[in-house]
């Protein structure tokens, strides 16, 4: 049984689009057997007790200051062989949601965020997906979601849910792997922690955080090419 926590970076993007320089939604999940899950958040908190950070984990708070826990808090990923980590990186600037979305953005992200699950379902496993709590136009959209992925893939995906990434590690954990994505696509300099670690990850996969085979199976970037669709 795996479980998969997802979280998202600038999905504003995709209707705001004139707003600013920004063009890169990135959408992103940690794959993790449920055998595991716990022994991961146990060390996860140790780190935490260790470094006495009391905040949320996530990119926008890495931070001069604690640069030391977010650099073991990638250590911990690359040395705990159970967990897995996946993206969708989305030029923005190229998605046509008239054409291909029905005008609609919100149907856009989930579309998106199918396109993220999909090829990595085994159909060896059975999963439960968890997603970054967001508020919805409409309040089925994660229902349509798992209908879609129960017709690609019948039986294979138990539940997907919307918690709170306050209570979730795992969601945590998911942000600041997203965000160094982010923040390299949009090659991005102004802060030397964030830069420490990208440099931390980058020395990991031993290359430049960028679109990656799709056989990746620890750090997996897709950028998608949206020339010939939407």
């Amino acid at each position: 049984m795996i479980e998969v926590y997802c979280d998202e970076s600038r999905p504003e993007l995709l209707y705001k689009k004139k707003e600013t320089t920004a063009r890169y939604m990135v959408i992103g999940g940690v794959w993790i057997s449920y055998l595991f899950r716990e022994d991961l958040k146990a060390n996860i908190k140790k780190l935490k007790e260790r470094y006495n950070y009391k905040n949320e984990i996530k990119w926008k708070n890495v931070s001069p200051s604690m640069i030391d826990f977010y650099l073991e808090l990638i250590d911990l990923f690359f040395k705990f062989d159970a967990i897995r980590f996946r993206c969708i990186v989305v030029d923005c600037e190229k998605v046509d949601l008239d054409k291909f979305h029905d005008s609609d953005s919100e149907l856009g992200f989930y579309k998106f965020y199918y396109q993220l699950l999909k090829h990595w379902i085994d159909e060896r496993e059975k999963y439960w997906i968890y997603l970054d709590y967001k508020k919805n136009k409409l309040p089925d959209r994660l229902h349509q979601l798992e209908s879609v992925l129960e017709k690609t893939v019948p039986g294979k995906v138990q539940e997907i849910q919307a918690i709170n990434s306050r209570d979730s590690l795992m969601i945590q954990l998911a942000d600041v792997l997203i965000g160094a994505v982010g923040y390299k696509f949009h090659n991005c300099n102004t802060s030397k922690a964030k830069l420490k670690i990208i440099e931390r990850l980058e020395t990991y996969i031993e290359d430049e955080i960028q679109s990656t085979f799709k056989s990746e199976r620890k750090f997996n970037v897709f950028k998608i090419n949206l020339n010939l669709r939407g």
